[in-house]
């Protein structure tokens, strides 16, 4: 899987689950989606994890090391890809 559709993915995923009004492609990949950026709260982040798991048909563990995963759709992009087993492009 190229990283670059992970990428698109995420941010599709992150306005049709949240009800954001933006365009996916407003939400720049490096930017913190909790503390700046977006300003997500916990429900939100439990909402991408159901929705993660949904649209790429991983498992999300929940451990303190995936809590920094959830930073931005890039550290999220590359989360996917290491549970996918599948080499960043």
């Amino acid at each position: 899987m190229i990283r670059t559709d992970v990428v698109n993915r995420i941010k599709q995923m992150i306005v049709r689950r949240l009800q954001l009004k933006i365009k996916p492609e407003d939400i720049r990949a490096e930017e913190a989606l909790f503390q700046g950026g977006l300003y997500l709260d916990s429900v939100e982040a439990l909402e991408l994890v159901v929705g993660l798991e949904e649209e790429f048909g991983v498992t999300v563990e929940n451990s303190e090391n995936t809590k920094k995963r959830f930073f931005s759709v890039d550290t999220l992009a590359d989360y996917v890809l290491e549970l996918l087993g599948t080499v960043s492009v």
